[in-house]
């Protein structure tokens, strides 16, 4: 799998975990519900800037969106 497939599927995982849509986690940290379904798809090459965005969207350290999957 690759880093960005890897970083997709946690970040679904989180999103899920949280009770969100895609669309609630977009509108929540300003980003396109296309750009963050893309994302968890593997199919984008996310910013920090981004990954930031996200993470306080989900309250989490963004480390945590890049943690090695267990």
């Amino acid at each position: 799998m690759s880093i960005l497939t890897d970083f997709g599927h946690r970040l679904k995982a989180i999103r899920s975990e949280r009770g969100l849509t895609q669309e609630k986690l977009a509108e929540l940290s300003g980003l396109h519900r296309t750009y963050v379904g893309a994302v968890e798809r593997g199919e984008r090459n996310i910013s920090l800037k981004n990954i930031h965005a996200l993470a306080l969207a989900l309250n989490v350290p963004p480390a945590d969106l890049l943690k090695d999957r267990e």
